[in-house]
């Protein structure tokens, strides 16, 4: 996933060197569970999102994310709480400060950040902050590989086993977290509600004709060199298809982020633009051709001011997340707004929030949601 983490390869000598010191600094808690040795109380088997079967301490006090943007927000929704977490990349943490997570968690912010860069992990800050477990991508084999041999609890995370469904995928994080917190289980809660609001837009959605169905295109990230989408296989399809609407990139089957030419835009010429929270860029940019280089005149979605910036609660709503619920309601009440007179986003996301996690959103927290800052798209670059 080369935007939840960064395919940049650890050089031999510096991976040796950084496996011998954190070894050391870690052979204290061969056994206590875990490189942190404050989880006590045995052990659970789980399997993770590799397949992989891992031993983790049943008392888990200290937790560490490596290339998993998304998790540390679930992680605090999870908890209600972000007093486990020790570390998280700093793509998670521009996101909290930018969006809900930092106002309701503000010891989230206190995470370290400067052991990540990407996939390359410094195994010996890692080792400084005790992490009872490690969290990865399920897409970075040997970095998992690296942090087992390293000593850590290292438990492999997906965000495109369930074929990039959001909603599938967070049902899945909240299982395996779940079994790995079962005092803190929320998975029927978030199942079933997640599927309450699916069925919803799923049954408001389905008859529409060919020709009330939106084109929708999904400008992931912008800038003066780059212009990347979503073809068939990455989160825009599953949105598109979630509400009824047509991704017209879907002819690109390139895994992940596509990049592509205004020419091929022009081509499409979409209904809508979805604008996601990995560039800093709004509407108006396109509408005034901010970015030199573009003209998105010619364009239906700009010429109609059909363009619309992706919301951010917890995290940046395009992945996976603990927002995907809230998400789709807006993208479906957004590209049909007569099917979805009666629904207020606004209030949705407050009764979803205290019904599944059990979190008071006020109404002004709760409209930020759809008003992302503009600083929580920095540091986002293709690789």
């Amino acid at each position: 996933m080369k935007f939840f983490l960064n395919k940049k390869k650890t050089t031999a000598k510096l991976l040796a060197l950084a496996m011998a010191l954190s070894m050391v600094m870690m052979s204290f808690a061969a056994c206590g569970g875990g490189a942190g040795g404050s989880g006590g109380g045995g052990t659970v088997t789980i399997t993770d999102h590799a397949d992989r079967e891992v031993k983790v301490p049943k008392d888990i006090q200290r937790i560490a994310v490596c290339d998993i943007y998304p998790l540390p927000s679930v992680l605090a929704v999870f908890f209600d709480s972000a007093d486990k977490i020790v570390g998280m990349p700093e793509p998670s943490m521009t996101a909290a400060k930018n969006g809900l997570l930092g106002q309701l968690y503000p010891d989230i912010l206190k995470a370290e950040t400067g052991y990540i860069d990407g996939s390359n992990v410094n195994m010996e800050e890692l080792a400084k902050l005790e992490p009872d477990v490690v969290f990865y991508s399920a897409s970075s084999a040997e970095l998992g590989d690296q942090l087992t041999e390293a000593g850590f609890n290292a438990v492999a995370v997906s965000v495109n086993k369930w074929d990039y469904n959001c909603i599938e995928t967070l049902n899945n994080w909240i299982d395996l977290l779940s079994q790995m917190f079962p005092e803190s289980d929320k998975s029927a809660a978030v199942q079933q509600k997640s599927q309450e609001i699916y069925d919803l837009v799923q049954e408001r959605v389905e008859n529409l004709s060919d020709d009330q169905r939106k084109d929708v295109f999904f400008l992931f990230q912008y800038s003066d060199t780059t212009l990347l989408t979503s073809g068939k296989q990455f989160f825009g399809q599953w949105w598109a298809d979630a509400i009824g609407a047509k991704n017209v990139a879907e002819e690109l089957t390139q895994d992940n982020a596509v990049p592509v030419s205004m020419e091929q835009v022009y081509e499409w010429d979409p209904d809508m633009i979805f604008i996601t929270n990995f560039n800093t860029y709004y509407p108006d940019d396109l509408y005034n051709n901010t970015v030199e280089g573009y003209d998105w005149s010619p364009v239906s979605a700009v010429a109609n001011h059909s363009v619309y910036k992706m919301p951010l609660g917890m995290y940046r709503s395009y992945t996976p997340g603990a927002d995907c619920p809230v998400t789709l309601l807006w993208m479906a009440k957004t590209a049909y707004p007569s099917q979805f007179q009666d629904i207020d986003v606004i209030s949705e996301a407050k009764d979803y929030y205290k019904e599944v996690f059990g979190i008071e959103l006020t109404d002004e927290q709760a409209k930020s949601i759809f008003e992302p800052a503009q600083s929580a798209g920095e540091g986002f670059a293709y690789q």
